[in-house]
């Protein structure tokens, strides 16, 4: 399957696309300002203990305070108490743990109230960003993720994933991790690891525990809560779960991103090091590879596939319906049965690139069209099942039941992505009225004069709507401008603009912002900006 990455660095966010045979199935976008990332390791203070939620709530510099469930304090809880009250006094002298005594592990039955009390510092991890009106999830058992092991401090377990089938593999994978790993340093062996060498294994445990040595180093001071160490950001946490033999191109518009994910690369792939290309074109990133509108078109309450199929989906704060319409689809030499088979094979394809798209998290409710035949809907269910198979969050996918209808969970992590895909009317600025489409050349030169003969700019750029570039280019209007401002104007085509849109660049100052139509009608008169 060809994989391909897109990362379109902006001045106030990221956003990371990720295509499977051309189609967009993953979009991220990764706020600059953002300060809290799931993996991200704390020294928080305990605020209060809910023994009735059986819960604390925990002070890690977050405008909400961070929720903790017994069940998430990990069975060493005890031990990692001790270790951080150690390292806060300064009694730590090596941050190997191999002399370290571990206590008894807690059970599920155990309360909160007798192991955490209010003041408390603890050592706690994000595993859930914060959520509309809530704030991140925590939990205590903490876990460092590297490109082929997890390190989880305290245990001496050795777990392989399940989805590495191989006995005989497993066998040497486990083996190879018991002859490096520390003392007191559980290990979880990876997908990706399979059939790695030693040496790849043993350079990924080495960066591990220098990670773990800084989180010791930084368990100390008197200001907290403190974040002792970050998670990669979403970029490099991306490329180190998924990048593999069958990823193809990482495409990237940033130059200072292009050197660092060249760097990581090379690090964690040296093989693939020449996959990553830098975008150097003057059309928007994502315009020029068509993924603008492919997110456009993917977003939304109503979904349209090939042949008139289309599904709609509705949000709740933790519930999603999604309603599967034939639309005209119609196959005159099938039966009604199978014509609703191949109906909803399609949509839950769709459906299930729309959880990972969307990241969709929760109760997912799907309402197929109706089958009355059992060996139909065991074949619809073992299709949308295997489509989820791509899915990296966890889920759980239920037979249809007697309506017809499957139902999933799906793990959440972050927010959910969500694209208005409606855009305001730039001629009316959502007013209803427009002014009449024959002036907007007016508007144009009378842009152009203020640019020009006012504010001297040189080398300027108009973006407009096909529409009006053709039409611009059609009467020859720009040998006009040649002739009346002795200035050459550049013009380009921006599919993703409004009909009558445009808008000014120049080679100095980049965007040029102008009033919107609104305020031209008012005849306000306001200076230029730059970005």
């Amino acid at each position: 399957m060809q994989k391909e990455l897109f990362i379109d660095s902006q001045k106030d966010e990221v956003r990371i696309a990720l295509l499977e045979e051309k189609v967009l199935v993953e979009l991220h976008r990764e706020k600059t300002s953002d300060n809290f990332h799931v993996g991200d390791i704390y020294v928080g203070r305990v605020k209060k203990v809910i023994p009735g939620l059986n819960a604390a709530f925990v002070d890690i510099g977050h405008e909400k305070d961070a929720f903790l469930h017994c069940l998430d304090l990990g069975t060493h809880i005890l031990t990692f108490n001790k270790y951080v009250k150690n390292c806060l006094a300064g009694n730590v002298k090596s941050p190997s743990l191999a002399n370290v005594k571990i206590d008894e592990p807690i059970t599920k039955d155990e309360k909160i109230k007798d192991i955490l009390t209010s003041g408390q510092l603890v050592l706690v991890q994000i595993a859930k960003e914060a959520i509309s009106t809530k704030g991140p999830r925590l939990t205590s058992e903490i876990a460092l993720a590297g490109r082929f092991l997890v390190l989880v401090p305290f245990t001496d377990k050795i777990m392989v994933s399940q989805k590495i089938t191989s006995f005989e593999e497993r066998s040497r994978l486990r083996k190879t991790i018991l002859n490096i790993k520390p003392r007191n340093m559980g290990i979880i062996v990876r997908t990706i690891a399979k059939d790695q060498s030693m040496e790849m294994l043993h350079a990924d445990m080495r960066n591990l525990l220098d990670k773990w040595n800084e989180i010791v180093l930084n368990i100390s001071g008197f200001s907290f809560p403190k974040r002792v160490i970050s998670e990669l950001d979403r970029t490099s946490t991306l490329l180190r779960d998924i990048l593999n033999n069958t990823f193809d191109t990482i495409h990237v518009n940033n130059p200072m991103y292009y050197e660092e994910i060249r760097s990581y690369t090379q690090t964690i792939a040296p093989d693939k090091a020449d996959i990553v290309k830098l975008y150097k074109g003057k059309a928007p990133f994502f315009e020029h590879f068509e993924i603008d509108k492919q997110i456009k078109g993917s977003f939304g309450k109503s979904i349209s596939l090939k042949g008139g199929i289309y599904i709609v989906i509705e949000h709740t704060e933790a519930l999603h319906v999604i309603d599967v319409n034939s639309g005209h689809r119609l196959n005159a030499d099938q039966t009604q049965e199978l014509n609703a088979l191949e109906v909803n094979t399609r949509a839950a394809i769709e459906v299930a690139r729309q959880l990972r798209l969307r990241d969709m998290g929760g109760i997912i409710i799907i309402d197929f069209i109706d089958m009355r035949e059992a060996v139909n809907r065991k074949e619809l269910f073992n299709c949308i099942v295997e489509e989820m198979k791509k899915d990296k969050a966890r889920h759980t996918i239920l037979p249809p039941n007697k309506f017809g209808l499957i139902q999933i969970t799906r793990q959440r992590v972050r927010p959910e992505v969500n694209i208005d895909v409606r855009e305001c009317c730039p001629s009316c600025n959502g007013t209803g009225m427009v002014r009449p489409p024959t002036l907007i050349i007016d508007d144009i030169e009378n842009d152009l004069q203020l640019l020009l003969q006012q504010q001297k700019e040189e080398d300027l750029t108009l973006a407009v709507h096909p529409f009006l570039f053709s039409f611009l280019r059609r009467k020859k209007i720009r040998l006009k401008w040649l002739w009346r401002y002795k200035s050459w104007i550049k013009i380009q085509e921006r599919k993703g603009f409004q009909f009558l849109e445009y808008k000014f660049y120049s080679k100095k100052h980049g965007e040029i912002n102008f009033w919107t139509p609104k305020d031209k009608e008012k005849n306000t008169t306001y200076n230029l900006g730059f970005k």
